[in-house]
């Protein structure tokens, strides 16, 4: 019995080092979509930025003007509200937290900024990401 109990107590541990060795791989694979994002943005390159993004009909965006539907629907009020360079700033994240929720989807929330020359805006963002075809994309967004 003693062995027994060793023995899955010893399988917990080797699973949740596992798990968490994935989520910290997971986390720093999402930082890096989001900091190539704010690179692209930030350079004027909104089709860039576009990337971090599912390209699906099914991906959906909640802001204040409501839910809207679709990668290309996305891109096309990104570029009517960011008309160029100037419009679009310097765009800053801070991550506040990452939570898994499975293998395939990771929930992350922080803070955006958008530096301008005029003024700064900024607010926060819940994004859902999936993990699809071994790359993780943003499939929902709610950026306030």
């Amino acid at each position: 019995m003693k062995k027994y109990i060793v023995s899955i107590a010893i399988t917990i541990l080797l699973v949740n080092g596992c798990t968490s060795n994935h989520f910290e791989q997971d986390k720093k694979e999402i930082i890096a979509v989001m900091d190539s994002q704010a690179k692209c943005w930030s350079n004027g390159d909104i089709d860039g930025f576009m990337d971090g993004y599912w390209k699906s009909d099914s991906l959906r965006f909640l802001g204040r003007r409501g839910l809207t539907r679709g990668w290309q629907t996305t891109l096309n009020n990104y570029k009517k509200s960011y008309p160029d360079k100037k419009a679009m700033g310097i765009l800053k994240f801070n991550h506040i937290s990452f939570e898994a929720m499975n293998e395939k989807n990771m929930f992350v929330v922080g803070k955006w900024a958008l530096e301008r020359e005029k003024d700064t805006l900024s607010g926060y963002y819940s994004l859902l990401w999936g993990k699809i075809d071994g790359q993780w994309k943003v499939i929902f967004d709610h950026t306030n």
